[in-house]
């Protein structure tokens, strides 16, 4: 009773931000999502019989209090599914993502344990129902399941049986290329799901961002099938500020971003006016990644490393869904 899966990160070009079910992790919005190659969380579970408890291991360390939590409640949901809620289960996980840094270690690492569990218990399941069990260990999880454009789909049922992802592209429909650009690895002071709670409550501005979606949703939609780099990646950038200015506005007041981030920003928008088409989107961190195309990634490389306070670029492209060894 054993299996291994390995699934990608994705990046938001269409943020998720709020839910309107906390327990069930069921969003306030639909949202979309290009899956990333670089970074990767490889996971094998093997459930024991003659264990008494779960054990969690990431990157060769015996993990203990909330993350080693977060992973044994999610293996009861996929317990209770197989009907075997006293099978206990060995878990070791590698993890090629900057944790808690805005790089959605959470949505790789929990599809990851996800693909691998199920399958253990041989359960055979499709991959909207794998998306839709996967969402309740991290929303942003559910996307990645499949490769290329992704759409989560935030569904109206109360028990959330249609709210999952959807392909929108394959990862081999468009070569879109995505600089990773790494200011800071240290743990953010304001976590995910926190700062989307906080937002929600608190923000006069949210009712505004959630109103916006369904259009950015259908532009960038229409980009993406076009290939129109250009108007995908204006879109992109602004749903990603419209999303971060929400968490100005929320009570008290936070944000993700360093003053790094901000000197990032500017120097994309200063490749546009070189002519270069480049376009910066941010998740819950203060690490931007740049949407680019192949033509320009050296002079789009360059310019990024220069930055003072830039510690690294990664370079990738879109990436496949789950796979199994």
């Amino acid at each position: 009773m054993k299996a291994t899966a390995k699934a990608h990160t994705n990046i938001a070009l269409i943020k998720y931000w709020g839910k309107r079910d906390e327990s069930l992790i069921l969003p306030m919005n639909s949202s979309l999502s290009l899956t990333l190659n670089a970074f990767y969380t490889e996971t094998t579970v093997t459930f024991k019989p003659d264990l008494s408890e779960d054990k969690f291991f990431l990157d060769n360390e015996l993990i203990v209090g909330d993350q080693f939590t977060k992973v044994s409640k999610f293996l009861d949901l996929i317990r209770n599914y197989a009907d075997v809620p006293d099978l206990f289960a060995e878990v070791h996980s590698t993890n090629a993502v900057p944790t808690a840094a805005g790089f959605a270690s959470s949505a790789s690492g929990f599809a990851a344990l996800a693909a691998a569990a199920s399958r253990a218990l041989d359960l055979k399941l499709d991959e909207s129902t794998l998306s839709r069990l996967t969402r309740q260990g991290s929303g942003s999880a559910c996307r990645s399941v499949y490769g290329g454009f992704v759409e989560w789909e935030k569904g109206t049922q109360d028990d959330g049986s249609d709210s999952y992802a959807v392909p929108v592209a394959p990862q081999d429909h468009w070569d879109v290329r995505v600089a990773a650009v790494v200011l800071s690895s240290v743990m953010k002071k304001v976590s995910s799901r926190e700062g989307m709670k906080r937002t929600v409550e608190t923000s006069p501005f949210y009712s505004a961002w959630v109103d916006n979606i369904p259009t950015d949703l259908t532009q960038i939609k229409e980009a993406i099938q076009d290939r129109d780099f250009e108007r995908m990646g204006e879109i992109a950038e602004a749903n990603c500020q419209k999303m971060h200015a929400t968490t100005l506005a929320a009570n008290p007041p936070f944000t993700y971003w360093h003053d790094t981030t901000l000197t990032v920003m500017q120097t994309v928008q200063g490749l546009r006016e070189k002519g270069i088409p480049a376009y910066f989107t941010i998740d819950a961190g203060p690490n931007v990644k740049v949407l680019y195309q192949p033509e320009n990634e050296e002079v789009v490389q360059q310019t990024l490393r220069e930055i003072p306070g830039v510690t690294n670029v990664i370079l990738s492209r879109s990436g496949q869904g789950v796979t199994y060894k």
